[in-house]
């Protein structure tokens, strides 16, 4: 059984995040921003990630412990902790009030070690799991089933799920879970505006004539960015000018280049882009911004190019239909539909598509996101939060 607390003390709030790298984007943000509003809020959150060598410092976001990790094979960088002795000694050391995980897989054991100690303990759903295993080549049936195992053993080990939206929340759902609860994730609007959009940045990419996509995203298999040069590729053929500028890292990258050349696309590789600022300027720039990823269960990089005014086509099977809702387009996982998506959002009015974006991304602050957080901890603001 848990304990209670004083409502007026501060919790420490441990977060435990695995598949965390330099070049991460969606994850690292939200544990960047969650972090940063729970200190705000009077808590004290400590972050425990792997890396490349240990290191402990404290950041905008709390305390941040880096543990020696390897990189997962064929992942492009990934890092896991590793030595469940190890991590069970940090834990007692930081002598959590709450914990938080974001890995289902590898750290589902933390929920029972939290259990024997008695601390409250969530699990954040950062992805679908059917959606994951489908997008690596599984039958859906088996993907379904192997998923639905996954998740009663995950619903089972934690106090709480928390699910970023309905279709994450749906899997776990559908498996009789009771103890699962929604929390959206949010947008920095602040950094994230219309007015980034300066057309001399825009001129680097593109002509004047010319249609500028862009993909923020990993290049990775259940990413599926592959469709992103497929929708350029229908595009070309249907006489429209575009170009497509590809702000991301991952295991997929070279052959996504080579099959760029081969086929004579305008593409830029940017790499991944570490200046949040610079990525903020290419978001609002754009014309479109794409979301292929068929299992994303929210999609923050989209969520930022609508708050820049920018619309956004995004795969019918993620979550990103509930997200980008009446502003964006959604479409099937093949190129030919992409296109036509990025066809529907210009033949709108530009300054039209543009406000609707922004409108709808004014529905996601990060500060009702912390308190949707802090809510599913039973955490109270100890501060007065903006």
């Amino acid at each position: 059984m848990t304990s209670a607390l004083p409502a007026d003390r501060p919790l420490t709030i441990v977060r435990l995040a695995n598949f965390v790298s330099p070049s991460s984007g969606g994850l690292r943000t939200a544990l960047r921003e969650l972090g940063a509003g729970y200190a705000a809020a009077g808590h004290r959150p400590v972050l425990v990630v792997p890396g490349a060598e240990a290191g402990d410092r404290e950041t905008g976001q709390g305390r941040v412990i880096t543990l020696p990790a390897p990189v997962v094979p064929g992942t492009g960088g990934y890092r896991v902790l590793t030595g469940r002795r190890r991590l069970a000694a940090l834990l007692r050391e930081l002598a959590p009030d709450r914990l938080e995980v974001s890995d289902r897989t590898t750290l589902r054991w933390t929920g029972e070690w939290a259990r024997r100690v008695g601390v409250r303990a969530v699990m954040v759903a950062h992805e679908s799991a059917d959606g994951v295993l489908r997008t690596w080549g599984l039958p859906e049936g088996a993907a379904r089933r192997a998923a639905d195992r996954l998740n009663i053993r995950t619903a089972r080990a934690y106090t709480r799920v928390v699910c970023t939206t309905g279709y994450a929340e749906r899997e776990f759902l559908r498996t009789g879970a009771r103890n699962v609860v929604r929390a959206p994730l949010g947008v920095d609007l602040r950094h994230r505006r219309p007015a980034l959009r300066d057309p001399a940045e825009r001129a680097r990419y593109a002509r004047a004539d010319e249609r500028l996509l862009v993909l923020c995203s990993r290049l990775s298999v259940e990413k599926r960015p592959g469709t992103a040069l497929e929708a350029l590729h229908a595009l070309l053929r249907q006489g429209e000018r575009a170009v497509l500028v590809v702000a991301g890292e991952g295991p997929l990258r070279e052959g996504l280049r080579r099959r760029a050349e081969r086929d004579a696309l305008p593409v830029v590789f940017l790499g991944h882009v570490e200046d949040r600022a610079r990525l903020a300027a290419l978001q609002a720039v754009a014309d479109v911004c794409l979301a292929p990823g068929p299992a994303e269960t929210f999609g923050l990089a989209a969520l930022e190019a609508m708050a820049c005014g920018t619309p956004v086509v995004a795969s019918a099977s993620s979550a990103l239909p509930e997200v980008i809702g009446p502003a964006g387009a959604t479409a099937r996982d093949d190129g030919e539909a992409f296109a036509a998506g990025v066809r529907r959002l210009l033949a709108v009015p530009e300054r039209t598509r543009r406000a609707a974006a922004r409108a709808r991304a004014e529905r996601f602050g990060w500060d009702a996101a912390v308190r949707g957080f802090l809510s599913a901890h039973d955490a109270a603001p100890r501060v007065r939060t903006p």
